[in-house]
């Protein structure tokens, strides 16, 4: 898909833009995950035989009154020369996380039979990535949003080749990031905000991409992206 034209709000908090927010951190002096560590068969065996390790970012302190919901998200590794993680721009009239950048996946529906079945459903019906293009390598330790989503990371290899038709109502852009970047910490933020007595903290990991354009990602997906770096580095 094309870039945005416009630059959406990112949340619907009063007077809040999380890229205007000051950086207090870089975690450049935390080892990069190496290359070798990020190709297809080094991350079936990391998931075949997982190390001992702690994730570090779980529950975000909670700023929506809303009914705790299920859902699984997919991230998708594609199998290219430098591997690519799949990312997706969310609309900006979405009632939740709208115009923030997202793992393509949604909530759980009662007919579905796992975690794995949900991401894969939510991302085809997202972004049209179908699942016989998707080898599923095993899911990441729950992780629960400020607005009440109990999200199951599920993380997949994608075979190049696959064509993807983007529902235009869910998803304003689709595009992808090498791997390698998000794996090195130097490119990890960290930023906080008070906000009616409440100290919020979060990462963000932005990307100039090959047009110039800065992918802000950050919240939700970034902690997700936080823990399968401490998978991958464990």
């Amino acid at each position: 898909m094309s870039k945005p034209d416009v630059i959406t709000p990112l949340s619907k908090l009063p007077n809040f833009d999380p890229r205007r927010i000051p950086v207090i951190g870089v975690d450049a002096h935390l080892p990069a995950v190496a290359a070798s560590s990020l190709t297809p068969e080094s991350l079936r065996q990391r998931f075949h035989q997982p190390p001992v390790w702690e994730p570090e970012l779980l529950v975000e302190r909670k700023f929506a009154d809303r009914k705790p919901m299920n859902a699984s998200v997919l991230i998708p590794i594609v199998m290219r020369e430098v591997p690519t993680v799949l990312l997706t721009q969310r609309t900006a009239h979405l009632s939740t996380h709208s115009g923030q950048i997202a793992f393509p996946g949604g909530k759980q529906d009662e007919q579905d039979a796992d975690l794995y079945v949900t991401a894969l459903r939510e991302t085809e019906e997202e972004v049209g990535l179908t699942p016989d293009h998707v080898q599923v390598l095993g899911s990441l330790p729950v992780y629960v949003t400020g607005t009440s989503f109990i999200i199951s990371p599920v993380v997949g290899l994608v075979r190049p080749g696959f064509k993807l038709t983007p529902n235009a109502n869910e998803v304003a852009d689709v595009f992808e990031v090498p791997l390698e970047y998000l794996m090195n910490p130097a490119n990890h933020r960290r930023h906080a905000f008070e906000w009616e007595g409440v100290r919020r903290e979060w990462l963000s990991m932005p990307y100039l991409d090959d047009h110039a354009t800065e992918r802000f990602i950050w919240g939700a997906t970034a902690g997700m992206l936080r823990n399968f770096y401490r998978f991958l580095s464990a």
